[in-house]
């Protein structure tokens, strides 16, 4: 059988995304996104890894790879220390007991990082781009890992063969203090001294501007959404989000799927964390870059908004 284009599109743009969702949910925008590009033939979801390890996390993400009929996603938690931090509006215990997902609880989840070296290993050389939308515990964590059953590679070298590049929305530039990366900041400091492939930034400025979630909930052709009840619930619960929720994740899967530009254009150079989670931004050194806003917010806001409600 002859394979359609879409799914030629989709097999030579695998995505792992590694996310912390729970106390935020613009995770959840930044995950339907990418089943949307899945959908359309432009991605390939190859698991979904949390780097949050609070109990039920699993399941929040069965309840969104099932709801978008792609239950068999591999999903994967941390097994060892980890950021074990939950949502304050209580949408993830919601949506876990209105719809269906296979995963029930975080024991019948495979380790994150277990996840990480069965996928890569199946996948063609230089081809695999991981987003991390959360913590870089995981990714610390696979770059220290020894050889093993499914792969006579170490950590740092089966990134090094398998992965295209790493797009990470971590940070504030030119310089800051942002949370996915002080929250574990040994293990971003880690990622962002020895990973051997290029990285993408999608900085707390870029998403902190893209409002996303009122068309959604105001939309009244979409029932029985995870998604919907997500912003449903959360948004009136904050002031800040009266214009919608802010897409710090959902800019950093755009640029995954579809590339910076003609969204963004970015400043190369490289990304330097200090032990408390700060960061500063080296434009004299190579190898990374982060995003510089180039399309106008609204235009960008206006894009995510219809892809988050197909």
């Amino acid at each position: 059988m002859l394979m359609s284009l879409s799914q030629v599109l989709a097999d030579n743009n695998p995505i792992i995304l590694d996310t912390d969702i729970g106390p935020d949910y613009d995770d959840v925008g930044a995950l339907t996104i990418l089943h949307t590009f899945a959908d359309k033939g432009m991605a390939k979801i190859l698991a979904t890894v949390a780097s949050n390890k609070y109990e039920g996390v699993a399941a929040v993400l069965s309840v969104f790879n099932t709801y978008f009929k792609r239950p068999e996603i591999p999903i994967g938690v941390p097994k060892g220390n980890a950021v074990d931090l939950k949502d304050s509006q209580h949408w993830t215990e919601f949506i876990r007991s209105h719809y269906p997902h296979k995963i029930q609880n975080n024991s019948e989840a495979a380790d994150s990082v277990s996840i990480y070296r069965q996928v890569l290993a199946k996948q063609s050389d230089h081809s695999v781009t991981i987003i991390t939308i959360g913590f870089l515990t995981n990714l610390a964590n696979l770059l220290s890992t020894p050889p093993d059953s499914n792969s006579h590679l170490n950590g740092s070298d089966l990134v090094k063969l398998k992965v295209k590049q790493l797009v990470s929305m971590a940070g504030a530039f030119p310089s800051g203090r942002e949370f996915n990366i002080y929250e574990d900041s040994a293990s971003a400091k880690k990622v962002f001294e020895t990973w051997p492939t290029p990285i993408i930034f999608s900085g707390f400025e870029i998403g902190n501007k893209v409002k996303t979630g009122l068309p959604l909930i105001h939309n009244n052709s979409i029932h029985n959404s995870p998604v919907k009840d997500v912003f449903n619930i959360s948004i009136p619960k904050a002031k800040e989000d009266s214009n919608g929720r802010c897409s710090w994740d959902e800019t950093a899967v755009l640029v995954g799927v579809e590339g910076y530009s003609p969204y963004y254009d970015i400043q190369s150079g490289r990304i330097k964390v200090t032990n408390d989670g700060s960061n500063t931004w080296d434009k004299n050194s190579v190898g990374m870059a982060h995003l510089i806003e180039k399309m106008p917010v609204s235009s960008v806001e206006e894009y995510l908004n219809q892809l988050m409600m197909r």
